[in-house]
């Protein structure tokens, strides 16, 4: 049996161990510790209004004691469904504090997909944004959910903000939703006021107790619920501490557009925040001029994102009239990140922007390029520590050469306990050694730098070729008159699928479908060029800014259908 080889780590910094020492302690102890060090020193602003990690603190012990007074009691689900704002941060840490199981849910659910996740997971409780309730109100009857608790934006406004804030809430929404305080529906203002405080102990094993059910997208079916420990969020949260090095407790500002209810901006921005005593500049949506002007007037020290984030900012007419420099260090995940959009905002900020990689499976993050160290264009870096990576050939369990496409297994703690309620779907991905199938299609070179080709899915197909998007849109983003690109495999009755280009030029372009054809053709191989080209205003996105290419390859697979049915 020949020995497991990690050629990565003689690229690690002297700073950055091989392996760590974990803290083997429930999740939320960080806030109390973070509130016992930093107490008087701001942890969030938001829109005017900051909080004291003291009063942070406070107020999620205040939750936790208010849903203890409910019934909650150790194991059962909360869902959090909030954008980025203060509730979100304390009631995350208030319902970890009360014993309960967070359910991360995007506030963009339809009452459809809402009333799936409260079925699938239990959910005995939610906390939501006072826009939302009526959707949660709707589908009450039909699941577990026993209390409603309701908040809004207003609720931690500076004046005279508050009281405006209502009046643009009904001009943007086109309702005015007053809910009332009763035995099933309570509300945030109530709560604060009439908490005891006072929480009730409860004893958790980090290492086999849940924090966190983060559901998958559902891409492919219906999302799962992947389970995630006390443990794995601690390790992960701490090796990403390690990986930016540089970094001071109590010193950095991170700006917080990554919404709190995907697993990449609640571990890298919100719970390394807290882990450090950050302060966390919350944005409840991404609106470049807003980001642009809050960059300048708060000075983010740290900004996680995901490429469309960046390529958005960059792209902006106004970029130059701002101050950008306080940037230092950016971890790009949820999607590739061109090269030439890493180049440029560098060349913008004079702050460090590395890829790195992750999945929700992972906590989510497994690989990531050095911040300050070496870094290798166009790789997702390096395993972090006690992270294991291979290279699986397909459909097997054989490991493959340097230099040799096929799927990205890891192994670490921070990889998931299973997918909730879902055995022989964890049995498919993870192996009883640890082993998790990703699903990515890459590969690692001689060095130990991985990178990704593509999504197992999205390979195409087409006359006998392998063709990987990814390929096909770095090609497309080097090119000076386009915003945003992306591919798809659509189907073609002669080559199987053939590849098609959805095009965002830049503002101003007047770029043509034949010109884009030539230069295609000069930059890669003739199987590899589009034969369809379509340009949009904009591409459909989920809350994080990664591009729905499914969205995109349902909507031509209609198409199709509906062609051949009229022949």
């Amino acid at each position: 049996m020949t020995t497991f080889q990690r050629p990565w780590h003689k690229h690690y910094p002297p700073e950055v161990p091989v392996s760590l020492e974990y803290d083997n302690r429930p999740l939320h102890d960080y806030l109390k510790a973070s509130a016992e060090v930093y107490g008087k020193k701001k942890a969030l602003y938001f829109m005017g209004k900051e909080l004291t990690y003291e009063e942070l603190y406070d107020q999620a012990q205040s939750l936790a004691s208010y849903l203890q007074s409910l019934g909650l009691e150790k194991g059962d689900r909360v869902s959090i469904m909030l954008p980025n704002c203060p509730q979100s941060v304390i009631a995350y840490y208030g319902v970890l504090m009360a014993g309960g199981i967070v359910v991360q849910t995007n506030p963009l659910y339809m009452e459809r997909e809402l009333e799936y996740q409260l079925n699938d997971s239990g959910t005995k409780m939610i906390i939501c944004l006072d826009v939302l309730y009526p959707k949660a109100a709707n589908v009450k009857p039909d699941t577990s959910l026993e209390h409603i608790i309701v908040t809004g934006i207003k609720d931690y406004l500076p004046f005279p903000k508050n009281k405006i804030y209502p009046f643009i809430q009904k001009r943007q929404y086109q309702v005015l939703v007053k809910p009332e305080q009763s035995t099933d529906t309570h509300l945030w203002t109530h709560m604060l006021k009439t908490s005891s405080g006072d929480v009730k102990p409860v004893e958790i094993d980090p290492l086999e107790d849940l924090a966190l059910l983060q559901y998958t997208g559902g891409t492919t079916g219906f999302p799962k619920g992947v389970m995630l420990t006390h443990y794995n969020l601690v390790v992960n949260t701490q090796m990403s501490k390690k990986w930016l090095y540089k970094c001071k407790d109590g010193e950095e500002t991170v700006l917080a557009i990554l919404p709190f209810f995907h697993v990449y901006g609640m571990t890298s921005v919100m719970n390394l925040s807290v882990m450090m005593g950050n302060r966390m500049v919350l944005m409840p949506k991404f609106e470049p001029e807003d980001v642009l002007k809050v960059i300048e007037k708060q000075r983010p020290t740290l900004f996680p994102g995901a490429p469309t984030i960046y390529i958005a900012l960059l792209n902006h007419p106004d970029l130059k009239k701002y101050d950008l420099s306080s940037i230092e260090a950016c971890i790009s995940g949820s999607a590739p990140l061109p090269v030439e959009v890493q180049e440029r905002f560098e060349e913008v900020t004079g702050g460090k922007l590395v890829e790195g990689y992750g999945l929700t499976e992972t906590s989510p993050v497994t690989h990531s390029n050095f911040v300050w160290g070496q870094r290798v264009s166009g790789s997702i870096g390096v395993p972090w520590p006690d992270t294991d990576a291979k290279i699986f050939k397909m459909e097997t369990d054989e490991e493959s050469d340097h230099g040799e496409i096929g799927e990205i297994v890891v192994k670490g703690p921070q990889v998931m306990r299973g997918y909730w309620n879902k055995p022989e779907e964890t049995a498919q991905v993870l192996s009883e050694d640890g082993w998790f199938r990703t699903g990515d299609m890459g590969y690692m070179n001689e060095d130990g730098y991985f990178y990704i080709v593509d999504r197992k899915k999205d390979m195409i197909i087409a006359g006998g070729y392998n063709i990987y998007p990814r390929e096909v849109e770095e090609v497309l983003y080097e090119h000076s008159e386009i915003q945003e690109a992306v591919i798809v495999g659509v189907p073609d009755p002669y080559r199987g699928e053939t590849v098609k280009a959805f095009i965002v030029k830049k503002q101003g372009s007047d770029i043509t479908e034949d010109e884009l054809n030539e230069y295609c053709r000069k930059n890669m191989a003739a199987f590899k060029v589009p034969r369809l080209y379509e340009f949009r205003n904009e591409l459909p996105k989920t809350a994080v800014g990664k591009i729905l290419r499914r969205t995109l390859i349902e909507e031509e697979k209609q198409k199709y259908e509906e062609s051949e049915s009229v022949q």
